[in-house]
């Protein structure tokens, strides 16, 4: 998935239909490429689940700076849990 269609995507998830926040929510994209990469994960090319995983951490951090509820999505952290448990056993 290009960055392109991962920002369509991470604005549809966030309901905006304006490009007002499209440089922000670049580097929120980049932000959580990175968060990932520090927990261990190879994030894989073109691969849905890990392009999925950073735009749902890019929405998380997006809504978590107006919500006094800043815990990392259930959901969230059961799917990055699952991409590295996948890769640690299958050796990448």
């Amino acid at each position: 998935m290009t960055e392109a269609e991962k920002l369509m995507i991470l604005k549809k998830d966030l309901q905006m239909i304006t490009t007002a926040n499209d440089e922000y929510l670049s580097k929120l994209l980049e932000q959580s490429a990175s968060a990932i990469r520090t927990e261990g994960i190879r994030l894989i090319e073109n691969d849905v689940e890990c392009d999925m995983a950073v735009i749902q951490y890019a929405a998380y951090l997006f809504r978590k700076r107006a919500s006094a509820d800043t815990a990392m999505p259930r959901f969230l952290r059961w799917q990055l849990n699952n991409i590295l448990f996948k890769q640690k056993g299958a050796g990448i």
